[in-house]
Parts: structure tokens; C-alpha cells; sequence
């Protein structure tokens, strides 16, 4: 009889002293209540609660997590459709102040960054959206860090991983770029044009300079200036003839070299000019 009281007292030594002993991994936190208030905080290693009275009612991890959050459509300041999605990491940092304050943590922190992602969205042009995903990424950290102080958790970190407008406004926008594109490359070829045009009359005056200084250094000026004038004629007939829509001129070099002379103001021309009048 005082066996079985013994070997029953033991037991229950026993099975107090199992019940009384919790085991918390590293990285994890846990919370005991005791009679169905908060009482304590277990933390990483060996715990003792009071059986019956102490009930853990929640272990969770406090390492960073990633939650990433499904497309959504969302509307720019220029009343474009896009759809939208982000990552965002976060961690527990007060585990009891995540228990009792929110019911479910992940999704009011889902539901949190999609409206604040829509707001910050619809605060910029599309076109703003696509170079300031830089600007978006620290407002989001901001606002959200901010709103879940209360929460007992810290977001360290939100990237917007895809902004993509409707397929018709990738289209217009596709169209818009060639089209100013083209007009790009036709100023550019319009002002090298220009540009050309520009430095061959300013070498055709250059050289034209050059020729009546080098013609007035001459006795046979009138000789070189004959041969000039026969060989551009040669050259220009020599080009007509080589194109496939040629057409034959003739044209007389001594005349045009008259009419050269006249132009350059020679005085051998006006003198000759004055000769023949006085003999009429």
C-alpha cells in the first residue's frame, strides 16, 4: 500500500516536473499566460512554467521575413491603369505587443502596403513611376514603418518589383518614342545638312578668294583663267555623261570666261570693252 503511494507521489513528481519544463529554439520567442492574462516571455533555451496555472499560448520566430504581396491595380496621377506589386521584409521585434494588438499580423501588414503602394502611386505621372522607383521604395519604408510602431514590428525593407501599364498604353507609348525618334534624326540630318551646306560655300569662297589673289599675281592671268574655266566645262560634261538620265549642253567657254572676266571686274576686259566702243 505505501508502495503504491510512493511510486504514485513519484509520478506525479514526475509528470509536474515534465509539464513544468519548455524547451525554446534559438531565433524563437514564446508567451505564457497564467490564468488567462499575460504573464511573461519565454526566450531562447530552458524555461520552467507552473503547470495548470501557466499556458503558452503562442511561439513564433522573430526572424526576418519576406512577404510579398499580389498584383494590384492602381492609377497614376495622369489617370493611367497600372498594375503593381511589391515586396516588403519585416520582422517581430515585441512579440507580446504583435499578439494582443493585431489579430493577424501578415495580412494587415498585406493589406497595409498595397493601400499605402496605391496612394504613393497615385501621387506621380506614369512616366514619373518608371525612373523613381528609388523615391517609392523609401516613402513605402516611411509610412509603413511608421503605421506598425504600435504593432511590436519593424520593416526593414520594401522593393516594388512591377509596374506594368495596359498593353494599349505600352503600345501608344512604343509609338511615341519612334515618333520622337524620327524627329530627332530629322533635325540631326536637317542641321548636318545646314552645316554642310554652310562650309562648302565658305571653302567655295575661300577658294574663289585664292584664285583672283593668285590670278592678280600673274602677267597671263587671262591664259590660267581660260584653262580654269575649260576645265570645269570638261568636268561638268564629263559628269553629265557618266548619269543615267544625262541630257547633252553645249555651252561656249569663251563666253563664260567673258562673263567671268566681267564679274572679276578685270581691267584688260574693261579696256578692251572701251577700245571697241571708241572705234564704233
Amino acid at each position: 500500500m505505501i508502495e503504491s503511494i510512493f511510486a504514485a507521489i513519484a509520478l506525479l513528481i514526475i509528470g509536474y516536473t515534465v509539464g513544468s519544463v519548455k524547451i525554446i529554439n534559438q531565433g524563437n520567442e514564446a508567451l505564457v499566460e497564467r490564468l488567462g492574462r499575460y504573464h511573461r516571455k519565454l526566450v531562447p533555451g530552458l524555461n520552467f512554467i507552473v503547470p495548470f496555472l501557466d499556458t503558452i499560448v503562442l511561439e513564433e520566430s522573430m526572424r526576418e521575413r519576406v512577404l510579398d504581396t499580389q498584383p494590384q491595380e492602381a492609377i497614376t496621377k495622369d489617370n493611367v491603369s497600372v498594375t503593381v506589386d511589391a515586396v516588403m521584409y519585416w520582422r517581430i521585434l515585441q512579440l507580446e505587443r504583435t499578439y494582443y494588438a493585431v489579430e493577424d499580423v501578415e495580412e494587415a501588414l498585406r493589406n497595409l502596403v498595397t493601400t499605402t503602394l496605391r496612394s504613393e502611386i497615385g501621387r506621380m505621372q506614369l512616366a514619373q513611376t518608371f525612373y523613381s522607383r528609388s523615391e517609392i521604395n523609401h516613402a513605402l519604408l516611411q509610412q509603413l514603418d511608421d503605421a506598425t510602431a504600435t504593432w511590436g514590428v519593424k520593416v526593414t525593407r520594401v522593393e516594388v518589383e512591377n509596374i506594368s501599364p495596359a498593353k494599349s498604353v505600352l503600345d501608344a507609348m512604343e509609338l511615341e518614342r519612334a515618333a520622337e525618334s524620327k524627329k530627332k534624326a530629322a533635325i540631326s540630318e536637317a542641321e548636318g545638312k545646314k552645316r554642310a551646306a554652310i562650309e562648302e560655300a565658305e571653302g567655295t569662297v575661300q577658294s574663289m578668294k585664292m584664285i583672283s589673289e593668285a590670278l592678280r599675281a600673274q602677267s597671263n592671268s587671262q591664259d590660267i583663267l581660260r584653262y580654269l574655266v575649260a576645265q570645269r566645262y570638261v568636268e561638268a560634261n564629263y559628269r553629265l555623261g557618266e548619269s543615267t538620265n544625262s541630257k547633252i549642253i553645249f555651252m561656249d567657254p569663251k563666253a563664260l570666261t567673258e562673263a567671268l572676266g566681267e564679274l572679276m571686274n578685270d581691267p584688260s576686259t574693261e579696256h578692251n570693252n572701251n577700245s571697241k566702243q571708241g572705234n564704233e
